[in-house]
């Protein structure tokens, strides 16, 4: 059982926030919020913040804050945040953060750690520009941790395996020189306020290991 369950996990693209999220719903029930399925979701139903989403982004801009601060807010109040969640890839800025805050405090709760899954950048040019996706299920592999076992074609649905234009190595660098921008002054921010966790591991395993010791 988690005592700090309800977690920011802040990492650079490519450094395992997604797989690491897995493990712990699996083991631990929390939810995953993840902005960008927010948004996906809210624009699939047709809500009114979908429908406003949709015509920003179709416009080539960003969501404002506020307004995805009300989608994430809805979504925290859902049953199943009751019991922990991780939220990947929001907050991105301290206003976001702020934002953030003011909103768990209206739903009666705060934020109990944020975790950092920091890896080196030659670590992680390595990893984004080895991913290979599924042309048929979309589903993900890596050609140096998770390859498939026939190459070049899925294991789940034996469509053609390819290489996504945002992953060249110049778009990689260009994404991390944008993460370190962005998110450094934030974690600046939750080292300040005591709340942050460095993990240095890389290994999923012994990073689930690691935050099991410092969580539960």
């Amino acid at each position: 059982m988690l005592t700090k369950k309800n977690l920011i996990f802040l990492g650079a693209p490519g450094a395992g926030k997604g797989t690491i999220s897995n493990i712990m719903i699996a083991k631990y029930g929390v939810a995953h919020i993840s902005t960008g399925d927010i948004l996906r979701a809210e624009v699939a139903k047709g809500t009114p913040a979908g429908k406003e989403a949709a015509v920003i982004m179709k416009a080539g801009k960003l969501v404002p804050d506020e307004l995805v601060c009300s989608m994430v807010k809805t979504r925290l109040a859902e049953p199943d945040c009751a019991n922990g969640f991780i939220l990947d890839g929001f907050p991105r800025t301290i206003p976001q953060a702020d934002r953030l805050d003011a909103v768990l405090a209206e739903l009666g709760t705060k934020i109990d750690c944020a975790v950092y899954l920091k890896v080196e950048d030659s670590e992680l040019i390595e990893r984004l520009t080895a991913r290979l996706n599924c042309r048929g299920c979309d589903a993900i592999y890596n050609k140096r941790f998770m390859p498939p076992k026939v190459e070049g074609i899925c294991d789940k649905c034996k469509s053609e395996l390819f290489q996504r234009a945002d992953d060249s190595l110049e778009t990689a660098q260009n994404r991390l020189s944008v993460f370190h921008q962005q998110t450094q002054p934030l974690i600046d921010y939750y080292e300040k306020r005591g709340l942050l966790y460095t993990c240095k591991n890389t290994d999923k395993d012994a990073i689930a290991a690691e935050l099991a010791g410092i969580l539960e």
